[in-house]
């Protein structure tokens, strides 16, 4: 394999690896917050390794530039659409999870 093809490799599995921490964040954060947060942060970053791991793998002109253009939405769209989503919560009403809530669980 030649140290492009690994280079591929490593952001892909790279990129699997922060898809699957944001899949566990979203299932075992307590709040509507915390989710968005582990998603704009962790999910970014695992579609952002992953594209650029394709556009690695392609390395074709056409192919490479749109991938970039891809990660530069992702960029631009992930941590806006998680914002817009913390902002309903908090019209909404929503109140984030505190260490107080906790202790009524017991």
């Amino acid at each position: 394999m030649t140290p492009v093809e690994w280079a591929a490799v490593a952001l892909g599995v790279l990129g699997a690896f922060f898809g699957l921490v944001a899949a566990v964040g979203i299932i075992r954060l307590p709040d509507v917050y915390t989710r968005a947060h582990a998603a704009s942060k962790s999910d970014t970053l695992g579609a952002v390794l992953s594209i650029g791991a394709v556009a690695l793998a392609l390395q074709t002109d056409l192919s490479t530039i749109k991938a970039v253009f891809l990660l530069v939405f992702m960029f631009l769209t992930n941590p806006t659409a998680a914002h817009a989503i913390a902002r309903a919560a908090q019209d909404q009403g929503i109140e984030p999870w505190t260490t107080d809530d906790r202790e009524g669980e017991r």
